[in-house]
């Protein structure tokens, strides 16, 4: 038998926690057509069939069962030695991921997430990727859905608006779009000029945050978290929210870490700064006179 790579087992994991390929795809990030196919190069490496496919979805045979156990403890296993490496290194981490704006209201508040005191680390990864917790990328993540996986915990952390924003008091003529590459447009809200005004797009760039500053300069309009432009006092928005683009979010851990004490209260300190700026996130517009 060649050797199997733990990128393998970790694929075989999410298959078996969310019941078939398209939740997998989801959590690893990937598609359901190569997920598939790394499952089937992990039986024939294995001389084995671990899943019982179906039109409702993946079940597991009895090898695949004790597979997943298999899996499991080295899951465990892997924690440990993690645990282990971080204690050796004198501060515990907590690896933080978010999207460009939640990441910049974090930043903006970052007192309100870790103090002086504290005695661990956060290491914050900013992408606009779905928040990845299966193999331990990150500890704290928030997603736009609840999670489908049955190992992670959740809360929800209230709605979040969009609308489009221009440089307050511009011309009267309409602005031009701004907007992110369609290959770098992962959220709906980066979609959503392609999708709807691609003939004015005048602007493309490559991150979101330059979105903000490109309107800012009166470049054109972009589509914008209402909590992000509706703070800003250089901006205004160009037309009422688009409610098409609303979503909840959720403040995600992984099961197995939900009583690490660091990262316990990093979740609860973030869920207590979301709710904080509750009615912003959905939209309720601040007085500017306050």
């Amino acid at each position: 038998m060649k050797n199997v790579g733990w990128d393998a087992y970790q694929i075989f994991a999410a298959v078996a926690r969310n019941g078939g390929l398209t939740g997998a795809a989801r959590a690893e990030g990937s598609s359901p057509a190569t997920i598939g196919r790394r499952v089937l190069d992990l039986e024939q490496a294995l001389g084995r069939t671990l899943f019982l496919r179906s039109q409702t979805g993946y079940s597991l045979t009895q090898d695949g069962a004790a597979l997943l156990e298999q899996v499991k403890a080295m899951e465990a296993a892997a924690r440990g030695v993690d645990a282990w490496r971080r204690h050796g290194e004198g501060q515990s981490v907590v690896r933080l991921m978010l999207g460009t704006w939640n990441a910049w209201l974090v930043c903006e508040n970052i007192d309100a997430i870790r103090t002086e005191a504290d005695d661990f680390r956060l290491d914050m990864s900013i992408t606009e990727r779905r928040a990845a917790l299966a193999h331990r990328e990150s500890d704290v993540g928030i997603r736009a859905f609840a999670p489908e996986e049955a190992h992670l915990v959740s809360r929800r952390a209230g709605e979040v608006a969009y609308a489009a924003y221009r440089r307050r008091n511009a011309s009267g003529t309409r602005p031009a779009w701004l907007a992110v590459s369609q290959e770098d447009a992962i959220s709906p809200y980066l979609r959503w000029p392609h999708e709807h005004a691609a003939a004015q797009v005048a602007i493309v760039v490559s991150r979101p945050r330059s979105l903000l500053d490109l309107a800012r300069a009166g470049a054109g309009q972009a589509v914008l978290p209402c909590f992000v432009g509706d703070l800003d006092p250089g901006l205004e928005r160009a037309d009422e929210e688009i409610r098409a683009l609303r979503h909840p979010q959720w403040i995600v851990t992984n099961g197995e870490d939900r009583h690490r004490r660091d990262i316990r209260t990093v979740g609860e300190r973030l869920f207590r700064l979301m709710r904080r700026h509750g009615d912003l996130f959905a939209g309720k517009r601040p007085s500017r006179t306050a």
